[in-house]
C-alpha cells in the first residue's frame, strides 16, 4: 500500500514526533507507515485523515495486486 504521509507531512510542516503525538503513536511508528513497512487500522488511517484534513483515500492507495 503506498502512501503520501511523508508529503502530506511536508506540506503540513510537521516532524514525524509531531505527527507522531497528534495521533498518539511512536515516531518510529510513523518511520515505518512512510517507508511502506507498517499498514495503520482503520482508526489510525482515519486519525491521519483528521490532521491532514484530507479523507483516507487521498491519503493511502492500493497498490496493483493488493
Amino acid at each position: 500500500m503506498k502512501n503520501s504521509i511523508k508529503i502530506e507531512r511536508a506540506i503540513h510542516n510537521l516532524t514525524q514526533e509531531e505527527l507522531a503525538k497528534k495521533i498518539g503513536v511512536s515516531r518510529q511508528t510513523i518511520n515505518a507507515m512512510e517507508a511502506g513497512k507498517y499498514v495503520p487500522s482503520t482508526v489510525l488511517a482515519l486519525k491521519l485523515g483528521k490532521v491532514f484534513s484530507k479523507p483516507v483515500e487521498e491519503i493511502f492507495q492500493l497498490e496493483e495486486g493488493e
